[in-house]
């Protein structure tokens, strides 16, 4: 590991089985559980977790995942019934959308295509 660069992300969620449907569906991501409060992820370019709350989730962070088919990727989304909140838009050096999973945590995909 490498001083300073990102090494695991961790999400809210109150429903650790649907978030575990909703990635696994949308991004092909595998999971371990860690008991009854707490999942990790693995297969999405960097390991996180996400912990069961009671309380609203309320995203500090977005987190941007990459792919080459932006396409792909929203319907991949919407057919695992996420929310796209931000539809595909231009910026420098690419294209992205946003989208909310099913605890509400907002996130991103991106491509340079």
């Amino acid at each position: 590991m490498i001083n300073n660069h990102i090494n695991y992300i961790e999400f809210k969620a109150k429903d650790l089985n649907a978030i575990k449907e909703f990635y696994n569906t949308a991004f092909h991501w595998t999971f371990v559980d860690y008991g009854p409060d707490y999942i990790a992820f693995a297969g999405s370019g960097l390991d996180g977790g996400f912990e069961r709350t009671e309380e609203e989730v309320v995203n500090g962070a977005l987190t941007v995942l990459y792919h080459e088919d932006l396409a792909l990727a929203k319907q991949q989304v919407i057919d695992a019934e996420g929310t796209i909140v931000k539809d595909v838009f231009s910026f420098p050096g690419g294209h992205r959308f946003h989208f909310a999973d099913p605890s509400g945590n907002e996130l991103a995909v991106w491509s340079d295509k």
